[in-house]
């Protein structure tokens, strides 16, 4: 494992929400890091990923996280790890160190389309799925390593080609996988109610389901225009024929699109399924409290506070806000680095003055904004 960045998210103040005992939740503290996972197919740089876990010194649980696939391939190389953080964290908060890794062909990790299924009318979909289980066992075979990490209890959760991937993977079941998680899952979406070779997608899971045995939780919701509700049935049906172990949920309807019922917006609606589906595995933790808002910089006008409230709603690290004394600001997100964040939005600030400073790094103050409490207990870390 090689880090490129490692971030410390100190998130302190009142206590929000409850866990599922009913018991008022925990003050939080979160940690992450950006990593290159070490893979020969991948090359010297390796696979992409991201780590959220909380900041306690003990080894915490991997959950592997996997993420979809567009539709259109030339998408592929604006993807990111760091936009499913919002998604990271909320495994985090339930006790555990969540992985993002980007397969080969996704944001930076090298690869092209080694994991493309062909032709649509004849779409292969099983070695485009061994493609992508490779990847994840890379990806866990680097976690087993550190001494923050173990991958024994560890959970699997994938979206839509990312859900077919994590079904892929339970019929290989590594050592130390106790449960998993498809949300949406599937591949060869190429429009609405369009899937190449739908009969060779359900033959795919119902090979998978000949050897997994992992306790699996399937959800999709009834308006997805990838999978629609019969043939996320059909799916699941042959999964099941062959001896898979999975509880199948049809959601309700979300938004425009139930594809994207599994978003940090959708939250309130995919999380009850997800504390459930652990809670019957005897998996459930304490649910830790997320990072209170910061309060805006005092010298914004009303306008410029709900710009930087957009800042705070936008979980897309690395980010960073900048302010001039005469309220001038300026923010980025989806940086690569924190120094990226910082030197960026300084630069869209002094657009507007020639004097700016920077106010908040990604979920905290900046250090020269800190009150001395906050820098007293980041001295003791």
């Amino acid at each position: 494992m090689i880090p490129s960045c490692k971030l410390i998210l100190l998130i302190a103040g009142l206590v929000m929400g409850l866990t599922l005992a009913g018991a008022p939740a925990r003050a939080a503290e979160f940690y992450t890091e950006d990593l290159r996972i070490p893979m020969a197919e991948a090359g010297p740089r390796g696979l992409e990923a991201f780590l959220v876990r909380p900041a306690g010194a003990k080894r915490y649980p991997l959950a592997l996280l996997s993420h979809g696939s567009p539709r259109k391939f030339e998408e592929r190389a604006t993807m990111s790890a760091h936009k499913y953080y919002g998604i990271a964290l909320e495994y985090a908060r339930r006790g555990f160190a969540a992985l993002i890794v980007m397969r080969r062909g996704y944001g930076t990790s090298p690869g092209g389309r080694v994991d493309s299924a062909g032709g649509c009318a004849k779409a292969a979909y099983l070695p485009a799925a061994a493609v992508a289980v490779a990847d994840l066992r890379a990806a866990i075979d680097a976690m087993a390593r550190r001494a923050d990490v173990t991958t024994s209890g560890m959970i699997a959760a994938g979206h839509s080609a990312g859900g077919l991937a994590t079904v892929a993977l339970s019929a290989q079941a590594p050592p130390g996988l106790v449960a998993a998680i498809s949300f949406a899952g599937g591949r060869g979406s190429r429009d609405d109610d369009d899937v190449c070779n739908p009969d060779g997608l359900v033959q795919a899971f119902a090979t998978f389901g000949r050897t997994s045995r992992v306790p699996m939780l399937w959800v999709y919701a009834t308006n997805d225009s990838y999978f629609g509700p019969d043939l996320a049935r059909r799916l699941h049906d042959g999964f099941r024929a062959g001896g898979g172990n999975a509880r199948f949920i049809a959601a309700p309807a979300y938004g425009e699109d139930g594809h994207y019922l599994y978003s940090v917006a959708g939250r309130p609606q995919w999380t009850p399924y997800l504390d459930a589906f652990l809670r019957e595995r005897g998996l459930s933790h304490d649910i830790l409290s997320l990072p209170d808002p910061l309060p805006p910089p005092p010298q914004l006008n009303e306008a410029a506070r709900g710009e930087f409230a957009r800042y705070l709603a936008s979980m897309l690290p690395h980010k960073a806000f900048a302010v001039s004394p005469n309220g001038g600001y300026g923010w980025r997100a989806s940086r690569a680095t924190a120094g990226d964040a910082r030197r960026d939005s300084l630069a869209a600030c002094m657009k507007w003055s020639p004097i700016c400073t920077l106010y908040a790094i990604d979920d905290q103050l900046a250090p020269s904004q800190a009150r001395p409490t906050d820098q007293s207990a980041r001295a003791r870390q």
